[in-house]
């Protein structure tokens, strides 16, 4: 755990950074991969809705001896055909489950001494549930409008809490979601339940908590942002999803383990196809969605719309500019230092060089260390910091004529 917090520091801090932003392409062409088998799945295959949207009457009854042919048998004999046989485990109890289209009253008595005397069920034992047409219409509908309803509240919340942009790219990441649970319970033949739809509302909003923690980070990493020229949205809302990625992880860890407990217990307890292994199964793969559409698609989503506003783009040019300036001054001073300079130090230096060179040194600049005595220079002292004087380079006595006397100064005796 020390190790982990160590990483999320790191990333807070920004000593250590994942391109998710950078990398949007990538992350678009996977989910746009998915999502194309999900839609594939869903006009081929199609949702497996259970009784209570589609209508229909569903068998209950215990026949421990019988075998699934058997029951089917007794089910076809009964003028019933494309029922769905199946074994509910219940308890320590495994029961037959036949579930049927629409019947009557006569219809539905007749199938029930049909698989009564085939079987050698009680009639008595045999428990019917009947649905109508017109129940299951209106259970999709209000499903249907639940959902509309969250997610157009979803819609005005974002857009006054932080901003239409924002919230743009926090519905895209939810219908990535939706259309992914759905394609997956398409392409495995999951029945879809009202449980299903009360866990798909809920990841949901699973999902949508993650996206508002990330986005409401971004603001705060990208307020003044325009102000400077330091960095880009991109890259202030890539640092952003680097700070929130270990609490992110966290959180999705934390709230995927109970929900793969139940999953499992309400598999190997209580057996398949019950409500409480729907909603868990539901729960599960849009979790596992959500989490991945915050990192990967809300906020490069996010990004993108915000560079292409005016101002964006006018600071991503002058964090361009400035971020080339300060290449060129390190290839510079590269090359200063790979240069070899002359055996004397400082010839070939200009005068920006030399001023460095003697702060660095310590030393006062005097001129060039050469000051004028009458019509000829000499080399002066220079000053080191300590107020000592440090001797300039000895000048060598000029030859003059015979009458010429030289001093050690190394100036020339006036007559």
């Amino acid at each position: 755990m020390s190790r982990l917090g160590e990483v999320g520091g790191k990333l807070y801090r920004g000593e250590v950074s994942i391109n998710f932003v950078g990398r949007q392409r990538l992350w678009y062409a996977m989910s746009g991969l998915i999502l194309l088998v999900s839609i594939v799945a869903l006009f081929t295959r199609g949702l497996d809705f259970s009784v209570d949207f589609k209508g229909g009457a569903v068998f209950t009854f215990a026949a421990p001896s019988s075998s699934i042919s058997q029951v089917e048998n007794a089910v076809e004999a009964g003028g019933v055909s494309g029922a769905i046989v199946q074994q509910v485990k219940t308890g320590d109890k495994v029961n037959w489950e036949v579930q049927t289209k629409s019947l009557t009253g006569p219809q539905t008595v007749k199938l029930e001494q049909d698989m009564s005397s085939q079987l050698g069920v009680n009639s008595n034992n045999i428990t019917a549930k009947t649905v109508g047409p017109l129940w299951g219409s209106q259970i999709s509908t209000k499903a249907t409008e639940a959902l509309i309803a969250f997610l157009i509240v979803i819609v005005i919340y974002l857009s006054i809490a932080f901003e239409w942009k924002m919230a743009i790219a926090a519905f895209v990441a939810l219908i990535h979601d939706l259309v992914i649970a759905t394609g997956v319970y398409a392409l495995a033949g999951f029945q879809v339940s009202p449980a299903t739809v009360i866990g798909l509302l809920t990841i949901l909003g699973y999902s949508l908590y993650d996206t508002v923690v990330v986005f409401d980070k971004v603001r705060e990493n990208t307020a003044g942002l325009l102000g400077g020229a330091r960095s880009t949205y991109s890259e202030a809302a890539n640092l952003a999803l680097n700070q929130t990625l270990v609490r992110s992880i966290n959180t999705s860890i934390i709230a995927l383990l109970p929900v793969a407990a139940i999953l499992v217990v309400s598999t190997a307890l209580l057996g398949g196809n019950n409500e409480l292994e729907e909603l868990a199964l539901v729960l599960f793969i849009g979790m596992l969605s959500g989490t991945y559409s915050s990192i990967f698609i809300a906020t490069p989503v996010l990004a993108d719309l915000k560079e292409r506003e005016p101002q964006y783009q006018a600071l991503a040019k002058r964090v361009a500019v400035r971020a080339s300036g300060g290449r060129a001054a390190k290839r510079a001073a590269a090359k200063a230092e790979a240069g070899a300079r002359p055996a004397g130090g400082t010839a070939g230096l200009s005068a920006a060089q030399l001023a460095e060179e003697a702060a660095d040194d310590g030393y006062a600049d005097e001129a060039d260390g050469i000051e004028p005595a009458g019509d000829e220079l000499t080399a002066t002292a220079s000053r080191a910091p300590g107020g000592s004087v440090r001797p300039g380079p000895r000048q060598q006595p000029r030859r003059g004529g015979s009458g010429a006397r030289h001093r050690p100064t190394g100036k020339k005796k006036r007559r």
